[in-house]
């Protein structure tokens, strides 16, 4: 059964908090103000790998979370001090941001395949047949050593060879990453939409909740994103460089 959206809000605010070592109540914050707390392993934290130093800065609308390990924490205050929120995600130390999108399940509907290709759905179990394929890196995780898989993916393919993959990896009990790749010769022609939509679905329908992160700068990522019904949830950095700072 399909959640509605303020139980799906609830899941994820919690589980970011988890991440971040912060409150419900700083993500949902109503002034701007930039709030710094120490980064904590908690249990239940979502299993992205994290350094000796660690950095991260999160915001779901006005205000701002840092989490950071004590050394970068302490940057992070001097740096951002006085600054608005533009000039803060702006710092040079900022090395790009990633845009994460929610399933708006108001608006999301299910959506037809593009004329002229089959589909396949994979499980986790299966997904291990593309690895020796490796166009497709912003769907498939290749690297076995991670502590999350692919371990959803849907398939096009035109005369029997795969031309694009959606793959969903999960990476804690109720939250799943979705990417897409589509060879260059087939985009715009209704694939990415359709094999993102029919892995939503797929994850809805298990009374999960599937994302969509997209690197600030792809724009064509981001359409697919609003055109199947997503909105943008939440905004965080993509890499982090103190060199110089510390």
């Amino acid at each position: 059964m399909i959640m509605t959206q303020k139980e799906m809000m609830f899941i994820v605010q919690s589980q970011l908090a988890l991440d971040l070592n912060c409150s419900i109540d700083d993500l949902n914050g109503e002034k701007d103000r930039i709030i710094f707390v120490e980064a904590k392993e908690n249990p239940g934290r979502r299993p992205f790998p994290r350094k000796g130093r660690y950095f991260e800065i999160l915001s779901m609308g006005k205000s701002i979370v840092v989490s950071a390990t004590p050394e970068r924490l302490l940057i992070a205050k001097k740096q951002m001090q006085d600054k608005s929120r533009d000039a803060v995600f702006s710092l040079p130390f900022i090395r790009g941001l990633y845009l994460h999108f929610l399933p708006d399940v108001k608006r999301i509907k299910p959506i037809s395949p593009p004329d002229f290709f089959s589909f396949e759905m994979m499980k986790r179990e299966e997904v291990v047949r593309l690895f020796d394929d490796t166009r497709f890196n912003e769907a498939i995780i290749y690297d076995s050593n991670l502590p999350w898989q692919t371990d959803l993916a849907m398939l096009a393919k035109k005369d029997g060879k795969i031309v694009g993959v959606a793959g969903a990896s999960k990476t804690c009990s109720k939250l799943w990453q979705i990417g897409i790749e589509v060879l260059p010769d087939y985009r715009n022609l209704g694939l990415a939409s359709y094999l993102v939509n029919r892995l939503t679905f797929e994850i809805l329908e298990q009374g999960e909740i599937p994302s969509y992160d997209v690197i600030s700068s792809n724009i064509a990522s981001q359409r697919v994103a609003y055109q199947l019904g997503y909105f943008p949830a939440w905004v965080s950095d993509w890499r982090c460089n103190f060199e110089g700072l510390e």
